[in-house]
């Protein structure tokens, strides 16, 4: 069943021609282009009733606009090239295609039926979670095999047999190297957030992988954003795909307000302390490693709930974290990029960049985390003087208006934007003598004679200031 019909091979020049109307398309709003019209309801899709029944079990019970413009063709075996803002059902929009195109079948060990390819084990993670239930009502097995974890449980599973596969190009390279997995019987291949594969280098992986794939198999691209990093891919892979775009390309989400917040350098981490000192849950993000753990370590010694989120963190601990901050155990998640894409929180509503991004879908990806769903939220990013300018360019590429207003920390037009407070501690430890003030920015140490001359300098202004009275 998982086989897309019957199609016609093209020349360069017609792949060439297909790949340039998919640019143009995916830069303007559109329904599925020369597609099956969009589903009303998930009910006229045919679905099985088992499957009908789980979700309205979960409250799914009407097609957000990509599931409504893609699943059609989707289910009917056509391949899809779909982009929507992060948030908005992709999940579901292949999800639901290909358990019901996969069930019924059988797979043998290490050579499971559907494939979905993800960049980060954040997202598989995620991915996971929401088929899961979906998968179990139609009786198909599915597992993960993602970096940072053991090998052993994952080749048990693949030995086992699995249906359906989640999978980073890394591991899934490494297992198919060791003869743990075999891809021949992969009719239905998903890649999921494909740009940002191709960001992160995972093209030639990906592509190495959709080599050993069936041939006549049915291949689904999404992702919130697609540019010509992906053209590689749809070139060569996808035949006569479904255009579907129901969002603009650089657009902002319609319930989120996105603030631009000018500080001044030195009252940078003071103002981004008082946010997190907020009622209620924050993602902030930082540029580095070591400047998400520092910064932790100070909101801890301020009183704040807060735990740091990166690459360096193992698998369990990123796992534990995030649970952490869905039950509110936490209220501040610090992070690198590695929390910008697959991470869904529900109701989070403030996401701070400490440090602003310079690439505007990072932004993107990093403001996604909130106003997911409908819901409304809050982008807001810190910019110091010498900032501005670089920020102002990614906000127009990002196709971002952001409100821009001055602020200092301990000012009422703060708190009124991010809800931002007095930490909780009223004397905060310190890790130094000095305060924090970032990566990089402390005060280098003083030598005796400097130290005399400062000495001095105070000892006068504090004269003038006294005969002035």
């Amino acid at each position: 069943m998982n086989a897309k019909p019957p199609v016609s091979r093209h020349s360069g020049a017609r792949r060439n021609q297909r790949a340039e109307s998919a640019r143009d398309a995916l830069g303007t709003p559109t329904a599925a282009d020369t597609g099956l019209p969009p589903a009303t309801t998930f009910a006229e899709l045919g679905l099985p009733d088992e499957l009908l029944t789980a979700m309205t079990d979960l409250e799914v019970t009407e097609p957000f606009p990509i599931q409504a413009a893609t699943l059609p063709d989707a289910l009917a075996g056509r391949d899809v090239l779909g982009r929507a803002q992060t948030g908005s059902g992709k999940t579901l929009a292949f999800g639901l295609a290909l358990l019901v195109r996969t069930a019924g079948r059988r797979a043998e060990a290490k050579r499971p039926l559907a494939l979905v390819l993800v960049p980060t084990r954040e997202l598989a993670q995620q991915v996971g979670d929401a088929l899961a239930p979906y998968a179990r009502v139609l009786g198909l097995r599915m597992a993960a095999v993602v970096g940072g974890l053991s090998m052993g449980p994952q080749t048990a599973a693949l030995k086992a047999g699995t249906e359906v596969l989640i999978a980073t190009p890394g591991r899934l390279s490494d297992l198919i190297a060791r003869r743990h997995c075999h891809l021949d019987g992969v009719g239905i291949t998903v890649l999921d957030e494909a740009d940002q594969m191709c960001d992160m280098g995972f093209l030639p992986q990906v592509a190495e992988i959709l080599d050993q794939v069936r041939p006549d198999g049915q291949r689904l691209l999404f992702s919130a954003t697609l540019d010509r990093n992906v053209d590689q891919l749809v070139e060569r892979y996808l035949d006569e795909p479904v255009l579907a775009s129901v969002d603009r390309a650089r657009a902002a989400v319609t319930t989120m307000e996105h603030h631009v917040l000018n500080v001044h350098a030195a009252d940078k981490y003071a103002a981004a302390t008082e946010i997190a000192a907020r009622e209620g849950r924050v993602l902030m993000f930082l540029d580095t490693k070591a400047a998400v753990d520092a910064f932790t370590r100070h909101l801890k010694s301020s009183g704040i709930l807060a735990a740091a989120l990166h690459s360096g963190k193992s698998q369990p601990q990123r796992t534990h974290t995030l649970d952490q901050f869905k039950r509110g155990d936490i209220t501040v998640l610090v992070a690198t990029n590695v929390a910008a894409r697959g991470i869904h929180i529900d109701a989070l509503d403030l996401v701070v960049n400490v440090d602003a991004p310079a690439d505007p879908k990072d932004y993107l990806h990093r403001s996604g985390r909130t106003a997911r769903a409908g819901n409304a939220g809050k982008a807001v990013t810190l910019v110091t003087p010498g900032q501005r300018r670089d920020v102002n360019k990614m906000m127009s590429e990002a196709g971002v208006r952001p409100t821009v207003t001055q602020v200092r920390s301990g000012e009422a037009e703060l708190t009124r934007i991010t809800g931002a407070q007095r930490p909780p501690a009223a004397k905060p430890v310190q890790t130094g003598k000095r305060p924090f003030r970032g990566m990089g920015t402390q005060a280098p140490k003083e030598n005796r004679r400097a130290a005399q001359a400062r000495q001095a300098a105070e000892a006068r202004k504090a004269a003038q200031v006294r005969k002035s009275r």
